[in-house]
């Protein structure tokens, strides 16, 4: 574990690095131009704060655990997704799309989707904190049963959804059924509603996307977790909110058409 700690924390200082000496050569060079500024910052910020919280979700397990609390390794995930997709949200807006207008539920559809993918995200950070995916290992039923005993054990009963694995699993398997039934609406207003092909095709992509990766999931389950397979698991959630974020993106439409950057000589 120590050279996987290692690697991660050196691989997060290149990041900061690599985006940071760009950053500065170019904006004394005046190659950045101004409405892009604030948000860059406000990236390079997130990054920062990406690695106060690392350090924060390890001190976690430095005195009293030998493991990291699952509160902090949630936040440190989801605010790593949130870096990620802030970043493509910014680069897409910087590329034409086709058929912007999507119309007025589908416009809305595509931030629901994405946050709630966030959402789905989070929770399943709260499983790997726990090692919920180690028991409980049958589907559809989990423990034998459609819904299971011991949901609530925990007082007061909001610890439950955060330090139960049993409920933690539970409701993740819940938000993933949700997560797909919310694509599959999206794509049916989108072929309803005759939305342009562009938009079609991103909407049906997403729906066999959410269905692999709900598959990849149930496998990774009912096999107790191997390493590949969670790590296929959470590669393919990265997958799908790049998607979610550009389609989102697409739909939201790009920034104004710029035709020359002016350089300081």
């Amino acid at each position: 574990i120590y050279w996987w700690e290692w690697a991660h924390r050196f691989l997060g200082r290149i990041v900061g690095v690599v985006f940071l000496v760009p950053l500065v050569a170019l904006w004394a060079t005046g190659r950045i131009e101004n409405r892009l500024k604030p948000r860059l910052l406000f990236l390079l910020f997130l990054g920062g704060l990406q690695g106060f919280v690392g350090w924060w979700m390890v001190s976690s397990g430095l005195v009293d655990r030998v493991d990291v609390s699952q509160y902090r390794l949630a936040v440190h995930l989801t605010l790593a997704c949130v870096i990620f997709a802030y970043g493509l949200w910014i680069a897409r807006g910087l590329a034409p799309h086709s058929a912007t207008h999507a119309g007025p539920a589908l416009s809305l559809m595509a931030p629901v989707v994405t946050i709630f993918l966030l959402f789905q995200i989070f929770l399943g950070a709260l499983v790997a904190g726990l090692d919920a995916g180690l028991a409980f290992n049958d589907w559809p039923t989990m423990d034998g049963a459609v819904v299971p005993d011991g949901l609530l054990l925990l007082e007061p009963a909001w610890r439950n959804f955060f330090e139960n694995p049993k409920t933690v699993q539970c409701v993740h398997r819940i938000g993933a059924y949700l997560l797909v039934l919310l694509i599959v609406v999206q794509w049916l207003i989108a072929r309803v509603g005759d939305a342009p092909a562009p938009v079609r095709l991103r909407t049906a992509i997403m729906v066999w996307l959410a269905l692999a990766q709900a598959s990849l999931g149930i496998v990774t389950l009912m096999l107790q977790v191997p390493l590949p397979l969670a790590l296929a698991h959470q590669a393919g959630a990265a997958i799908m909110l790049a998607f979610a974020v550009a389609h989102w993106r697409a739909v939201h439409g790009t920034y104004a058409p710029v035709t020359m950057i002016e350089v300081r000589s």
